[in-house]
């Protein structure tokens, strides 16, 4: 397909220190592919702090959800992207992130490629935000995150076993054809990807457009992204058990 339009869709809850930073990314990655309309809806789900504020500052349409279910926002600001390009074609494209990550310049051109291509969907990598772990927490990651990737296939022909909310796309006539995300509290992402691969969708997995996303340990889904890095950071260090004495501070700094 060739897209007529594109589509943003940033769930989010509780974001105000990292919103502003998305919503910059996401601008310039909108400008890059200025011959195409470009909207993106911020859902705002169960926020208690300034998010919807910042994100509609931020040039995004905010649509708030009251359910705290990623699945649920999601899914709702998809609907209120694809309202709002009713009249823009057939062929909008949905590209996911989420409010905590910061997306390439070129990652909604890439996307648009890749549906020109013919693909339904596309899978993309994530990599930690350097500004937010710390060294050893980003290689116990990459260890993890990268251990399927041959010597060969750094860059462009890692196909990846990966499936990321914060960086997702897929034809709007996809993913209406295979009833949207559901109100999954976590996974949401998961289960739209094996949704489309079960009914024949065409899905390209690629590493070419990464995304930044935070490294925290407290996420905001359980199962997350979250929950992987805070398990990788209580495997960095194993301190001894003292004979005598308190056990010393982490020398790592992690936290």
């Amino acid at each position: 397909m060739t897209p007529s339009a594109l589509a943003v869709v940033v769930p989010a809850h509780n974001e105000e220190d990292r919103i502003a930073a998305c919503l910059r990314s996401l601008r310039v990655a909108a400008a890059r592919a200025a011959s195409l309309p470009v909207v993106i809806v911020v859902a705002a789900d169960a926020c208690t702090d300034a998010t919807a504020d910042l994100a509609a500052r931020g040039g995004a349409h905010v649509l708030e959800t009251p359910g705290r279910n990623v699945g649920a926002a999601r899914a709702a600001g998809t609907d209120r992207a694809l309202e709002l390009l009713a009249g823009a074609g057939p062929d909008v494209w949905l590209a996911m992130t989420d409010a905590d990550t910061t997306v390439p310049a070129a990652w909604l051109t890439h996307q648009a490629a890749l549906a020109r291509r013919g693909y339904d969907a596309v899978l993309g990598s994530i990599r930690l935000d350097p500004a937010t772990a710390g060294a050893l927490l980003v290689a116990r990651h990459d260890v993890d995150y990268f251990r399927t990737r041959g010597p060969g296939e750094a860059g462009r022909g890692w196909e990846h076993p990966h499936v990321h909310g914060a960086n997702l796309g897929v034809s709007a006539a996809a993913y209406l054809r295979v009833g949207g995300f559901t109100p999954l509290p976590s996974g949401e992402d998961r289960d739209l990807a094996i949704r489309l691969s079960a009914t024949g969708h065409r899905i390209a997995r690629t590493d070419q457009h990464p995304v930044h996303t935070a490294a925290r340990l407290r996420g905001r889904a359980p199962g997350g992204l979250a929950d992987l890095l805070a398990a990788l950071h209580r495997a960095t260090w194993h301190p001894p058990v003292p004979m005598h004495g308190p056990v010393p501070p982490d020398p790592v700094g992690l936290a």
